[in-house]
């Protein structure tokens, strides 16, 4: 369904290596990273260990499949096959270009966030926003805006504004005039402030952490974000509204739609809506018209969706109904129109249920700031971070105007070169620090010079902080470091597949067209029947279809019989005309498939005619038809060939009896 939010994970090679996937709930063993496993095999002159080996063995193999001898030697031929191509990868020095290098110390850096997070700090997190999940709360706001690095004297001007604001409402004058008045929130303008119902993870942490900690029909004191101070009236609070389940008619709209396409699709769904007014069967009416063939032969019926699953008009729509059964007007979508009739609802999903989402969302949020702010004290307390900020403190007279012209240059700081940093065995100069603060000018911040350095110098200590412990993580993670080395690995084993077999084969046209000729008894069609599928609105559009069909003489085309019997309604009729296999549709299924027949039948309180055209027999598909599938086959057999020369050119010993040994 195209207007559901989905994805489509990528396939990369036959052995699965989830590259992707898996590595979080390693976090929580806290091993030091010493492998010392026997050695399983040596491939390629490179030692394997039982550990490697088995890490990543049990992590491929399905949890539901019983484990024999049979199984592990085939995974083991899997490996291998995969480790000699990750050694011919590396004779071909493909381990030393740069491309390589920058995407391996991308994914780095990814595997290494699991292991940079304070993890009760994170659970805190996370069981406090499950617990704002199940309340929507409905506030206004009044917004004095103060820029993050303002002057101190700038701050505590837009503070005592909020302050006297908070004092007159306290007394008594109306929040939504003084918000239209003086808030800097331009929609306060037409809404006095009045934000609407939301929930937790909506809003900046501060912000809304300062509505839940404000009770109903109270003022909070000016609240601090990144935008300035709020002062937050909170109006209503109420359980969230959870999950529904709807069912939906679609019309869906062409692309790109004209102006006539458009007023023909409004004309129709406005035709169906009439009839679900009027009473008819909402289900029979979506299996009968509507677009989304997904949910159509279910009545149109979806499954539960919370918010932020469906685009939001779709999502709006069904929220705002209240009782099962209700149905709303035509709603427009970037996908067409759509009736919705809501059949349930269901509570918030329990917090195990939600966990994981919470934990991604999270880690996006700004509220992630606290649990690495956790992690950076400790890190700096276990290594024994000092800082000096008397030496800090002398760029104030060196950083100048030019820094925000992007002009700024480390000479101007040449005579700075005390210690700035120590952390365990690392020591940092200001002469280190001034090549961070060159890197990172800006064009447009006009902070004042002592809290742009100091500001600087935060991300900066952070910055080193966290690179020190990413230092220690193969060393302290055994996990880590086996999982970083199969990214590495899979990095190498993408790239060369793709040179020896995939793009290989695509390119190879000359190679691809001989491999179809000499297997194109593969790749036959089964039988097959060109066929007319018409679904009338009731039993006189049927008759007038047929008489029109049947009329050799003008021989009308199906453009010719949408035009001629849908000039009232673009109801009446609908057509299908293709080529259909056994099984692709129930209607042909039904018929006998010969030449020149026509079926009438009534389905779903319509007339369906049925027309058999030509009958298809079994025959040869052409190298268009079968191209995704013989370049597939075609693919296996250069990698089979490949895999059968690496076999040959390096050797590969295992130790059986360690072999033996693993789980």
């Amino acid at each position: 369904m195209g207007f559901v939010k989905t994805f489509k994970p990528m396939k990369i090679s036959k052995i699965k290596l989830y590259l992707t996937a898996g590595f979080v709930s390693f976090y929580s063993i806290c091993s030091w990273a010493q492998d010392n496993s026997p050695v399983l095999m040596n491939v390629a002159g490179k030692s394997v260990t039982k550990a490697e080996f088995e890490n990543i063995y049990h992590k491929n193999s399905p949890k539901d499949k019983v484990q024999d001898e049979n199984s592990l030697k085939e995974y083991l031929e899997l490996f291998i096959n995969f480790k000699l191509k990750v050694k011919e990868a590396e004779d071909l020095g493909l381990d030393t270009t740069a491309a390589f290098k920058n995407e391996l110390e991308g994914y780095r850096k990814q595997l290494a966030q699991p292991y940079l997070t304070d993890t009760e700090a994170n659970e805190r997190l996370i069981k406090e926003a499950y617990d704002r999940l199940k309340r929507e709360i409905r506030a206004a706001h009044i917004l004095i805006k103060c820029d993050q690095n303002a002057l101190p004297k700038d701050t505590l001007a837009a503070y005592n504004k909020a302050i006297d604001l908070r004092k007159r409402i306290l007394k008594g004058e109306a929040f939504d005039k003084l918000a239209k008045q003086y808030s800097d929130d331009p929609s306060a303008k037409d809404n006095g402030g009045d934000l609407g119902y939301f929930t937790g993870l909506q809003m900046v942490y501060p912000f809304e952490t300062a509505c839940y900690n404000t009770k109903v029909g109270e003022v909070s004191t000016p609240v601090r974000t990144r935008f300035g101070y709020h002062i937050i009236k909170v109006s209503d609070s109420r359980e969230s509204q959870g999950q529904v389940q709807v069912a939906h008619i679609m019309v869906k709209m062409p692309k790109p739609a004209t102006k006539e396409d458009s007023a023909n699709v409004k004309a129709k769904i406005n035709e169906i809506y009439s009839k679900v007014k009027s009473g008819e069967n909402f289900a029979e009416l979506a299996a009968q018209f509507s677009d989304d063939k997904g949910s159509s032969r279910k009545g149109g019926e979806l499954p539960y969706f919370g918010p932020g699953k469906m685009v939001f008009e779709f999502e709006q729509a069904s929220f705002s109904l209240k009782n099962k059964g209700d149905y709303s007007e035509p709603v427009l979508t970037a996908f067409g129109w759509h009736i919705i009739k809501l059949l349930d609802r269901k509570p918030i999903a329990t917090y195990d249920e939600l966990k994981a989402e919470l934990k991604n969302k999270i880690a996006k949020d700004s509220r992630s700031s606290k649990s690495k702010e956790s992690l950076i004290a400790r890190v700096k307390k276990q290594n024994g971070y000092t800082e000096n900020l008397k030496a800090r403190d002398e760029f104030y007279n060196v950083v100048d105007s030019s820094f925000f012209s992007g002009k700024w240059t480390i000479e101007k700081a040449s005579k700075l070169n005390k210690e700035l940093i120590s952390i365990g065995t690392q020591k940092y100069t200001q002469s280190d620090f001034a090549k961070f603060i060159e890197k990172n000018q800006s064009k447009t911040d006009k902070t004042p010079t002592q809290s742009l350095v100091n500001n600087l110098f935060r991300q900066y200590s952070d910055q080193i902080v966290v690179a020190y412990e990413e230092l220690l993580l193969p060393n302290k993670y055994l996990d880590y470091k086996l999982l970083l080395n199969e990214y590495r690995d899979g990095i190498l084993l993408f790239e060369l597949t793709d040179r020896k077999v995939w793009s290989a084969a695509v390119k190879d046209t000359l190679g691809l067209n001989a491999f179809y000729e000499k297997n194109k008894n593969n790749y036959l069609w089964d039988d097959r029947v060109e066929a007319r599928i018409y679904k009338c609105k009731d039993k006189v559009i049927a008759d007038k279809a047929k008489k029109m069909i049947g009329n050799k003489k003008k021989n009308y085309s199906n453009d010719d019989l949408l035009k001629e019997l849908n000039k009232d309604s673009q109801l009446n009729i609908q057509i299908e005309a293709a080529k259909y296999l056994k099984g692709e549709n129930d209607l042909i299924d039904k018929m006998d498939w010969a030449p020149g027949t026509m079926k009438e039948l009534t389905q779903d309180n319509q007339v369906i005619l049925i027309y058999i055209d030509k009958l298809l027999k079994k025959e040869t598909k052409t190298l268009s038809e079968a191209k995704g599938l013989v370049t597939s086959d075609y693919q296996n057999y250069l990698e089979k060939q490949w895999i059968e020369s690496l076999r040959s050119k390096y050797t590969v010993n295992v130790n059986q009896e360690i072999l033996k040994t693993v789980k």
